[in-house]
């Protein structure tokens, strides 16, 4: 059975394992998976993720949680865009989060990267989801 949103499924899988402080969670790859995890690794919101590779040559992405005073350091996690409605904005209109306290991660040509990032390189792009 394939999913209709691996990204959304990504995001409730490390939501219910925060809920349940669990240490690491695990999730099927892909890149546009690895490319989020980076950003939310450079932002501080996790500790570390890895490739693992299991039978068949598939492949998971190990996601170490992080916690801080016994709290998870994610609150929130929304997705925006969704296949059935794709939220694209340009570099003018970029949400922010909190008013800069969390981030956005967006979809742009130049890769995926934070809100701030996007409005630093003069681009816009799909808003993926917001971390706050």
């Amino acid at each position: 059975m394939s999913m209709s949103d691996p990204i959304a499924a990504m995001l409730t899988i490390i939501r219910n394992g925060q809920m349940s402080n669990k240490t690491f969670v695990c999730t099927p790859f892909s890149k546009i998976k690895m490319s989020i995890l980076s950003v939310l690794k450079d932002e501080g919101y996790i500790l570390d993720y890895e490739q693992k590779e299991i039978e068949n040559n598939k492949k998971r992405l190990k996601i170490k949680l992080k916690y801080f005073q016994g709290q998870p350091v994610i609150s929130k996690m929304k997705r925006i865009s969704k296949p059935s409605l794709r939220v694209f904005k340009d570099k003018n209109s970029l949400p922010k989060v909190l008013n800069g306290l969390g981030i956005a991660v967006v979809s742009t040509s130049k890769g995926v990267m934070t809100d701030a990032e996007a409005r630093k390189n003069n681009c816009g792009g799909e808003i993926l989801c917001t971390v706050e």
